[in-house]
């Protein structure tokens, strides 16, 4: 009888490594690692929590996102700082051109008659010109050239009187902060404190996201920009969001839009969180309400600016804090339309009131909020 010779197919049946090629071998080789990481990729994406940042500009959606990654990544390292340093100086200079534009405006007469020339110097600044790069920023040998005239500047009671009015106009909150601390922006090695950094104000243009764990989890933070030109790309991160931090500026009752200048800024926030918060795209996602700038708030009801002047339908004490807060939830909680019986129960709506520039109490307001997203995030995917 011949001996039995099995044929090549049955072999590679049996043996399915041993006839390949090392040319077909390394290609099933590269097959089963593209699986391992396909296999490893669902896994992720299962586990991985998507967090939205949605609000109105100005609201603090990046210093919170800057928050983050001192919290939970690594700090701002020496380059880093470097770039905000630009920021910070573009920020100063832009603040003293907008008081000095805004006591003529407001018909203060100067206190000293010296700083007519100096206030013609700040608002002859060519910001096209001065600014490195297109970025935005300025550069240390340019603001130390404006110092002497914004230090005068700052100085004046006219200016400080223009200040005391910036409700009337559009001033950001950190200027007075890096006025009041010219001495050492002032200096040839300054570079930006942790404060400064989360005080640095640049309007967030296009999408950002952030990526850290914590305890395994993976997350990932993103934040696009709240201004009215900016929103029509909050769509494109809609897709599998685990959760929505919703931020509002609790204090800017008194206040309206840069945009337009005539939209009340508390109105614009909870127009945006109608929609948001009743859109069935968001029906199985938590949303959690950041009412933000906290101290600020307090520093406005404690000096008497009036809630009922801006909403009439204000029925408590505007000198009370507890007051003020209730009414400030019960107006976002109103805006949420109630589901039709045969759907599921809504979820409940999450407050916290912060303060985004205190890292402490970040720190503490997004470990009870991780929690809460954690626990929804768990159920979701037993539903699954």
């Amino acid at each position: 009888m011949a001996d039995f010779l099995p044929s090549r197919s049955l072999l590679s049946l049996c043996f399915p490594n041993c006839l390949l090629t090392s040319s077909e071998a390394e290609q099933v080789r590269k097959s089963k690692e593209i699986d391992k990481c396909l296999n490893r990729d669902k896994t992720y994406v299962k586990r991985l929590v998507k967090i939205l940042l949605l609000g109105a500009g100005e609201s603090g959606k990046s210093t919170f996102l800057k928050q983050m990654r001192i919290i939970h990544g690594q700090d701002f390292d020496q380059r880093a700082k470097e770039e905000f340093r630009g920021t910070i100086f573009s920020n100063v200079i832009k603040g003293v051109r907008v008081l000095v534009d805004a006591r003529e405006k407001l018909h203060i007469p100067w206190s000293d008659h010296a700083n007519q020339r100096h206030g013609s110097t700040m608002m002859a600044f060519d910001t096209r010109s001065a600014m490195t790069s297109g970025h935005g920023t300025v550069e240390t040998k340019v603001f130390q050239h404006y110092l002497p005239s914004i230090r005068a500047l700052w100085a004046d009671a006219a200016i400080q009187q223009a200040y005391d009015r910036r409700r009337e106009f559009q001033l950001g909150e950190s200027v007075k902060y890096f006025l009041d601390n010219l001495e050492k922006l002032g200096k040839s090695d300054y570079l930006p404190s942790q404060q400064d950094i989360l005080l640095a104000r640049k309007p967030t243009k296009g999408i950002h996201e952030y990526d850290f764990e914590i305890k395994n989890v993976p997350f990932k933070m993103v934040d696009v920009g709240g201004q009215r030109s900016e929103r029509r790309r909050w769509f494109e991160c809609f897709d599998s969001v685990t959760s929505i931090l919703f931020l509002v500026s609790s204090s800017e009752y008194d206040q309206v839009l840069m945009e337009d200048r005539q939209t009340n800024r508390l109105s614009e926030s909870l127009n945006i969180f109608e929609t948001i918060v009743n859109n069935r795209v968001f029906s199985n996602v938590s949303i959690i309400l950041f009412l933000n700038k906290f101290d600020l708030l307090e520093r406005k009801v404690a000096a008497r600016v009036s809630i009922r002047d801006y909403f009439p339908e204000f029925s408590g004490d505007p000198g009370s804090l507890a007051d003020v807060q209730r009414f400030l939830v019960d107006c976002f909680r109103g805006k949420r339309r109630e589901q039709p019986p045969a759907q599921q129960a809504q979820k409940p709506l999450y407050h916290h009131f912060t303060t985004a520039i205190n890292t402490e109490n970040i720190r503490l307001v997004f470990r009870d909020v991780k929690d809460t997203i954690l626990h929804d995030n768990l159920k979701q995917l037993m539903l699954q």
